[in-house]
Order: structure tokens, then C-alpha cells, then sequence
């Protein structure tokens, strides 16, 4: 980009820490974020929603944000709800494709409804996680499976459940985060992830990258603070079989009504290779051990063109 589209950006908070569980990881993110726009002249700075009024940004005449947020108050269409008020052009999904995609079950539902495949689960409430109901969660789902609370991501709270013993305190787990617990089937194969760039006609598919954990334990503490997963990409997926998924990931994308970019989240099932989405992340993470920045990579994108196209994207939903 030249300089004078850079300056064209004008002034760009990169909205980064907020009051989610995902806090850490976002501070994080958004670091790596506002350091790449400053190295390529964008006058950009950091804005913690926990710790300043939303309506500051208007006042302090910023013309967009990124959005470095991750989880709930900042992924979940309520920040992007309050920018729509403020008329500040954002980064990444709508109101709706935000609350959306941030909600499991809801994301589950739609992609059911559209012919999209994820696997099976459960939904416990919070007058319904009792021994009985729970054990007739195992159950209908069968062993192994994986428990979470459905409105959070960087595997917050999630376990996989191997024994019948296990289940009740994996849903206690859960629900610390969440009044729901979600219970999924777990599709035993590789885990992999596709990024996208950009709205409708317009989006790119990024490279698939596979996910080698130990254990297969992609858990938080292995995702952002060791080197003990291995990132494969390319993902090394026969031609044909990436290129399923890839589809799958743009439908999915599609389907949700996202835009700007976001990150697929699925698993390929190792007896008849046939993928499953898990989720759709809206404001992908930005830190040094991201998917995002390892894909575009490999399509020759660098870190610091990647948050130049994603601020560039920046708009409304109205």
C-alpha cells in the first residue's frame, strides 16, 4: 500500500484486551497487531474496551478499528453493535454473523439447516446438567466425546471425555464459563483450519494448515504458550481432499453471512476422510503461534500485509 493509502486509513484504534476469558490472548494479538500497522505507517493505537468508554473513540476522531478481541464483548456482535451506533467503520463480521458464529450452538444449528456437515451434539442447560442427564448425554453420543461451554474459544474450559466418569466434572468445568454446556461427538482424524479473506464474490481461501498436537491435546495451554504443536503447511492433504475443505470453509463462511475475515475450524475423520465444521472464528488470533499469519504465509502474505488487507476491509454493516 502506499503512503497515501496508509494515510487514507487515518487514525485506527486496534481494540485489543476487553473483559472476556480470552483477555490474555487478545492483548497479545493485538500487539502484534498495532505493532505491524505502526511499521507500515498506519496511525494506529491501542484501545482497551475494559479500561475506556467506547463512545472515546468518536471523540478522539478515530476514522476505524480493528478488532483484536477475541471471545465474548468483542466477538460476539456487542462491540460491533456499539461501532454501528458510533458509525465507526470496524474489522471482521457483522452484528449478526458475530453473535452468530461466536454462539456453538446457533452456528450448528444454521449449518444443520444449510446441508452442512459438524458433528453431533447436546445442548445442557443449567436446570438440566444433573448425574442422570448427563450420563444419558454419554450415552446418546458415545465415548469419547468433547464438552465445552458453547460461547467461548481458545479451547476455554473444553475437555474431552474418555470414561463415564470423567463427564460430570468436564460439564462443572464448562459451566464455570458458560450457564450452557455444549457435548459434541468427537470425530476422531486430523484437525485443520482455513482462514478467509475478504466478502461474498470477493473471498479468498487461504491455505489449509494441519494441526499435530501431542495427545491430540490442541488445549490452551499448547496453543499459545508452548512449541509442542506442530503446524503443518501446506497442509500436506492430498490435492482433492484440501480442496474439500477449502469449499466446505467458504460455504461455511457463506452460510453464517461473515465478512472482512475469519478462520474454519474443522476435523477430517480418519476411516472415510470426510470433514466436519466445529466452529467459525470472527476475529482470528494474531499472535505468534496464530493460524492465521502461518496460512497467509504460505500464500506469500506477510504478517504485516495480512493486517494492512484486514483494516483496509474495515466497514459497516449499514
Amino acid at each position: 500500500m502506499s503512503t497515501a493509502g496508509v494515510q487514507g486509513l487515518g487514525k485506527v484504534a486496534v481494540l485489543m484486551g476487553g473483559a472476556s476469558a480470552e483477555r490474555e490472548i487478545s492483548l497479545m494479538s493485538g500487539e502484534g497487531v498495532l505493532k505491524a500497522l505502526q511499521s507500515r505507517g498506519v496511525d494506529a493505537h491501542a484501545f482497551d474496551p475494559a479500561e475506556r468508554d467506547l463512545t472515546e473513540l468518536k471523540r478522539e476522531g478515530f476514522a476505524r478499528c480493528f478488532i483484536a478481541l477475541h471471545g465474548r464483548y468483542g466477538e460476539d456482535g456487542t462491540v460491533q453493535g456499539a461501532l454501528e451506533l458510533l458509525r465507526i467503520p470496524y474489522t471482521g463480521s457483522g452484528v449478526m454473523a458475530s453473535a452468530m458464529a461466536l454462539d456453538k450452538a446457533v452456528t450448528k444449528r444454521l449449518w444443520i439447516a444449510d446441508g452442512l456437515p459438524t458433528p453431533g451434539y447436546v445442548i445442557l442447560d443449567a436446570s438440566d446438567q444433573g448425574v442422570d442427564s448427563v450420563r444419558r448425554v454419554a450415552e446418546e453420543l458415545g465415548l469419547p466425546l468433547i464438552v465445552k461451554p458453547p460461547h467461548e474459544g481458545s479451547s476455554i474450559g473444553l475437555t474431552k471425555v474418555t470414561t463415564a466418569d470423567q463427564m460430570f466434572d468436564a460439564v462443572k468445568l464448562a459451566a464455570k464459563f458458560d450457564a450452557e454446556v455444549m457435548c459434541e461427538e468427537f470425530i476422531a482424524g486430523d484437525e485443520v483450519t482455513c482462514p478467509l479473506l475478504g466478502s461474498g464474490d470477493d473471498t479468498e481461501v487461504l491455505p489449509v494448515v494441519r494441526i499435530v498436537a501431542p495427545d491430540g491435546s490442541y488445549d490452551y495451554q499448547n496453543k499459545y504458550f508452548t512449541d509442542a504443536v506442530k503446524y503443518i503447511v501446506p497442509s500436506g492433504l492430498p490435492a482433492l481432499e484440501e480442496q474439500t475443505v477449502k469449499n466446505l470453509a467458504l460455504r461455511a463462511y457463506r452460510s453464517l453471512g461473515c465478512r472482512g475475515w475469519g478462520r474454519a475450524d474443522l476435523m477430517i475423520r480418519a476411516n472415510d476422510r470426510r470433514p466436519f465444521l466445529l466452529e467459525m472464528n470472527t476475529s482470528p488470533g494474531m499472535t505468534s503461534h496464530s493460524l492465521v499469519p502461518m496460512s497467509a504465509r504460505s500464500a506469500n502474505l506477510s504478517y504485516e500485509q495480512l493486517c494492512l488487507r484486514v483494516i483496509e476491509s474495515a466497514a459497516l454493516d449499514a
